[in-house]
């Protein structure tokens, strides 16, 4: 009778650990927040120029989540009567969209949409990448267990085409997370 013997793990080495143990610790760089900064900030235009898609809107509405999870959770507590603001604003913005099938907002709407743009990147300046990553993971699991704060466009306005519910229920950006395999 022989013993039952365990299959050894192989780990890839392709990876090297110290560098990627200082990239996660150390403050994002600055190129992967610029590609962040140049898509959030061509959303807020779009809305500006009343040529917003549902993606913009996607875009928005996950900078807000982020933000306002981040906030709550006590990095920049300030910035929720920007996120309360912008949530307004997105969500009428929404109804709109049903009504004439354009994107667009308001000069208040838009003041909402650059002071959140404006907090969030601080936010995001203040954490490690690692941190800043695990901030959204939060965000994602809260707003997939739809959490008591989250807010679903669904309820708010149960007319409204399911594009629209399903654009708000969306996951954060996902360009931070593809800079991470680069």
């Amino acid at each position: 009778m022989t013993r039952k013997h365990c299959k050894r793990k192989v780990w890839s080495t392709s990876i090297n650990a110290v560098t990627h143990a200082i990239e996660g610790a150390a403050i994002t760089s600055d190129a992967l927040l610029n590609q962040l900064r140049a898509r959030e900030l061509a959303a807020v235009e779009a809305f500006r120029t009343g040529s917003a898609t549902l993606q913009e809107w996607a875009d928005i509405t996950g900078m807000l989540n982020i933000c306002e999870t981040m906030a709550r959770g006590g990095i920049g507590p300030e910035a929720l009567d920007a996120c309360e603001r912008a949530e307004r604003e997105l969500i009428a913005a929404g109804l709109r969209f049903e009504k004439t099938r354009r994107m667009a907002t308001s000069g208040p709407g838009l003041q909402a949409f650059r002071d959140l743009y404006q907090y969030a990147d601080l936010q995001r300046q203040c954490v490690s990448r690692a941190e800043y990553d695990r901030w959204i993971k939060k965000t994602s699991l809260r707003t997939k267990s739809k959490a008591p704060e989250v807010r679903d466009m669904a309820e708010v306005a149960p007319h409204c085409e399911t594009t629209v519910a399903m654009a708000c229920r969306t996951q954060p950006n996902s360009a931070w997370a593809q800079g991470d395999q680069s």
